[in-house]
């Protein structure tokens, strides 16, 4: 079912630009980093000129594209979106940065899967605004040099470790989103109940935030799980209880971990000791690709102490033992050395 898959997919689209904060002050959590926002943005527009370039990293769901969104919103400017793997060739980026007016914003996602071709283009886009465009080939190619408008790349990424070096030293801020406060985490369901109408008691708010594994974008779908089991057994109104049902139906436990996360745990408890193991092996045993494993469940899995990486590979710790009501293996700690 994958409620709790902070990846966005196609039915969250509509729904999400429903619900998404449209300045910093409707924006739940990461004070650190709205804070750093504004003096930026307040900086730029005293100088009159476009921020500068901002790269937001962290695990999916946590609201990087929505502060993209405010950014350009605060800024006064036009905002075009794209992503990496849709950046097949020069052309396409020659193409997008041509059309962007002066001060526009471009938010990239998944900046980390750009074709390093591209990569080599959008360095002197970014620091001089020039698109180097080569015409013809072999002797008789030559090079054109067009003028850019000043734009602000603003580039999102879950793995930031995979880009690479040159493009990370070009932006200006580059700020790391975390995993978001109980308290946060309530905020968001609230306002987005009030916005779709729905009747929630704070205790049910509170039991829906738990079991978001502390991600906006899972919270807001769980919310309309519940939404539906109230609509068909409560008469609308949400409660505690109705929302505990509910979650327990669609397999999901109080911290938010559905069967496939348990499947990893007891996969490294159960078929490899309690570890380490490594990510291959590891994805092999529970037929899932390797980068799920590391992009959506681990992140989490680690957050909440659940797993530990070492350089042998993936440990479980005390905790997911006690989670899974497991006997905790006396030599398990010897093994994180």
């Amino acid at each position: 079912m994958n409620l709790t898959n902070p990846i966005k997919i196609e039915e969250d689209q509509n729904f999400e630009q429903t619900l998404r904060p449209q300045s910093f002050d409707e924006y739940q959590g990461q004070p650190k980093i709205k804070e750093n926002l504004k003096i930026l943005i307040q900086a730029a527009k005293h100088r009159k000129e476009p921020i500068e370039h901002v790269l937001l990293c962290g695990p999916a769901g946590l609201g990087k594209t929505t502060l993209s969104h405010i950014i350009a919103k605060e800024m006064g400017v036009g905002i075009k979106m794209t992503s990496g793997p849709a950046i097949e060739r020069v052309g396409d980026l020659g193409s997008i940065l041509t059309n962007l007016s002066d001060g526009d914003v471009l938010f990239i996602d998944e900046a980390h899967r750009l074709n390093k071709l591209i990569e080599e283009v959008l360095y002197p886009a970014m620091e001089d605004f020039k698109l180097d465009i080569i015409i013809g080939k072999g002797p008789s190619a030559r090079t054109l040099q067009l003028d850019l408008p000043r734009f602000t790349l603003i580039a999102a990424t879950t793995r930031p470790g995979l880009l690479s070096s040159p493009l990370r030293s070009r932006f200006g801020a580059i700020f790391r989103l975390d995993f978001y406060e109980q308290k946060d985490i309530e905020n968001i369901i609230s306002r987005s109940a009030k916005i779709l109408d729905v009747q929630a008691e704070p205790e049910a708010i509170e039991t829906i935030a738990r079991s978001s594994r502390s991600t906006p974008r899972v919270a807001n779908r769980l919310l309309k799980r519940v939404r539906d089991f109230a609509q068909v057994k409560s008469n609308g109104l949400a409660t505690s209880q109705l929302a505990g049902e509910a979650l327990k139906m669609l397999e999901i436990d109080q911290l938010g971990l559905e069967p496939a996360d348990r499947q990893i745990l007891r996969a490294i408890i159960e078929k490899f000791d309690g570890g380490p193991v490594g990510v291959q092996t590891l994805a092999a045993a529970i037929s899932e690709e390797q980068d799920t494993v590391e992009d959506v469940y681990e992140p989490y899995l680690m957050q909440l102490g659940f797993i530990s990486r070492t350089p042998r590979g993936r440990v479980a710790t005390r905790l997911a033992y006690e989670h899974l009501g497991l006997k905790y293996i006396d030599n398990a700690q010897e093994k994180l050395l």
